[in-house]
């Protein structure tokens, strides 16, 4: 558990918050590219860190992520027209452009030097991987942006599913690194079977393995840690171990084991102290990661059917997520709550708008929420301290050489060799239970 005063510092983000500093010192999505896929198209609200933001595609096809607020009298731009490489205000014309310079201020003199004398708040961006990111920190000293963890090549195949969720970052975050509630929880969707790999079709995922109380394993990194999950497989438990391992990429992208088709991503961008916007990536061969549309029905996050345009969810806390009794009655499904992302959804927002952590009773199977609370909870006070941000010393380089694995092996593999670039020491010294 965590005293109050460390979990306020986890969970906000807004404002001068340490933690918000450390999301800022990264690249992060601020929407998905289909948002604003015309140029001098419809602009978007968004709002990210506690900030309300408003993005557009201008006539150059460039995206620009600005304040919402027209710095004449406050009108949101987001009603404004995007035209002519500048988004205009209704109110009086004023018209901004993808660097926040005010080009045009047609209710102004001709001679008038003002517009010489206002900047509106503008974000550099960066258009890859299926979203439009953007820097929040200082502008005048902008990192290159570096390919995320889910396009290791740039023609890499990748679809995402998103999800608006009314609730703090950090207990979205540790869901995606709780391997244990997922046989319990998504036992309707991640079914037993006797194979020698997980799987997946169209609307099942498979594992070898029944055994429910795995026993982990970290190994801290310089990006964040990874940890495995070892588990009894179905088949040869005397002499092999079901292993899956996932990395956790701070501050908020997770690695989560692959299956035969895909591999798959999460990553988590604080909307502000309770709201987050979830994605659900997979990514890989093109010839066996499914397109959109199909990843988006499997995950039950299809736009036009459960959820609307921006992404909030029609199933929510007040229609019980669309759970339906009779199923679970029947034992057709597990939760009666359709779509693995969903299921996680109503045990996220039932916690409450930020978890009080103080009251959490841990086992040995929340190792990985201890490791994770306990590193962020540090890099915040190294933050307040005028320290380094975790995750800014070459991450690139970290995460490259190392990646997400699950499989049956022998018993005695050393687990910490798997999933290694060939040559590869270990990055740090291990933290372990057999618990």
């Amino acid at each position: 558990m965590l005293s109050h005063e460390d979990n306020e510092l986890l969970c906000r983000i807004e404002g001068d918050a340490p933690m918000g500093k450390i999301m800022r010192s990264h690249w992060m999505p601020a929407c998905l590219s289909e948002q604003v896929p015309e140029i001098d198209g419809k602009p978007i609200r968004v709002r990210l860190l506690g900030e309300n933001l408003v993005a557009f595609r201008d006539s150059d096809g460039r995206v620009g992520v600005v304040d919402e607020k027209c710095p004449h009298r406050k009108a949101s731009m987001a009603l404004g027209r995007n035209e002519e490489c500048g988004l205009r205000c209704l109110y009086h014309g004023w018209k901004i452009d993808v660097d926040g310079n005010v080009v045009e201020m047609p209710s102004e003199p001709a001679e008038s030097k003002l517009a010489d004398k206002v900047k509106v708040k503008a974000y550099k961006t960066h258009e890859a991987a299926g979203f439009i990111w953007v820097y929040m920190g200082d502008q005048s000293e902008v990192p290159a942006f570096e390919p995320p963890v889910f396009q290791p090549e740039s023609n890499t195949k990748i679809s995402i599913g998103k999800a608006i969720i009314n609730c703090n970052w950090a207990q979205i975050l540790e869901g995606a690194i709780d391997s244990a509630h997922s046989s319990t929880l998504h036992s309707t969707d991640m079914v037993p079977a006797r194979k020698t790999n997980a799987e997946a079709d169209e609307s099942l995922w498979y594992r070898p393995s029944t055994d429910r109380a795995p026993r982990l394993q970290i190994e801290t990194t310089p990006f964040g840690f990874r940890y495995a999950a070892i588990r009894r497989p179905i088949k040869d438990a005397k002499t092999h171990d079901y292993v899956r391992t996932t990395l956790f990429i701070a501050p908020h992208t997770v690695q989560i084991p692959p299956n035969n088709r895909y591999n798959i991503a999460i990553v988590h961008v604080p909307i502000d102290d309770t709201h987050t916007a979830f994605h659900f990536i997979a990514w890989g061969n093109p010839e066996t990661t499914p397109d959109t549309e199909s990843w988006r029905k499997f995950l039950a996050l299809q736009v036009g059917i459960d959820v609307d345009e921006s992404f909030n969810r029609f199933n929510n806390y007040e229609k019980n997520y669309g759970q339906d009794r009779i199923i679970m009655k029947t034992g057709e499904s597990f939760t009666g709550i359709r779509g693995i992302p969903n299921q996680d959804v109503a045990m996220w927002e039932t916690m409450g708008p930020i978890a009080d952590r103080s009251e959490d009773r841990l086992g040995a199977s929340d190792l990985a929420i201890v490791e994770f609370r306990r590193q962020m909870v540090r890099a915040a006070k190294s933050v307040v301290e005028g320290g380094p941000v975790i995750g800014t010393d070459e991450p690139r380089v970290a995460y490259s050489k190392l990646k997400s694995f699950e499989g049956i092996v022998p018993k005695g593999t050393e687990w910490r060799a798997i999933g290694r670039a060939p040559g590869e020491s270990e990055l740090a010294e291990t933290e372990a239970t057999n618990a």
